[in-house]
């Protein structure tokens, strides 16, 4: 059994170096539903909580790369991720296949500058992206915004 690498190459909003597994979500990701326990009771875990999103409903999201065609929700999203971090559960990366939205830009980008949470964001990767990559796949993200899948089997 060999392994299948596929490349793609995004825009790095918060460029890093990164690898982990995909959480990959094919519909719109509400953040604060999907973080709703986790900001709120302390834990080492991101357990999904948006039933609404049964790609990732009960899937912890700490470490992991969330794959995701664009956010969706209240502008209370882009607090939860300075919140994640000071609750030491966030993602590794966030990477949309559109356009990343104002609100988790500013979100993200401030949780980086304000507590030094650094969570790699990379957008524009394109719809062919979200159709190539699936849950548990390894991802690699480089400084560049070239994103590495790797699938074993």
């Amino acid at each position: 059994m060999g392994s299948k690498r596929l490349s793609f190459r995004g825009r790095p909003v918060v460029a890093g170096n990164v690898s982990g597994l995909a959480a990959v979500s094919r519909g719109g990701f509400n953040t604060y539903a999907s973080y709703f326990n986790s900001i709120h009771e302390p834990s080492t875990q991101a357990i999904c909580a948006d039933a609404g999103n049964t790609d990732l409903y009960g899937v912890d999201l700490a470490s992991k790369v969330i794959c995701v065609p664009a956010t969706v929700g209240s502008t209370s999203g882009g607090a939860v991720w300075q919140r994640l971090v000071a609750m030491g559960n966030p993602p590794k990366a966030v990477v949309f296949a559109g356009r990343i939205d104002p609100v988790a830009a500013g979100g993200l980008i401030i949780t980086d500058v304000w507590t030094g949470g650094h969570i790699v964001v990379v957008d524009t990767l394109g719809d062919a992206f979200l159709g190539s990559v699936a849950q548990g796949d390894e991802i690699t993200i480089h400084n560049d915004g070239e994103i590495v899948i790797t699938r074993r089997g």
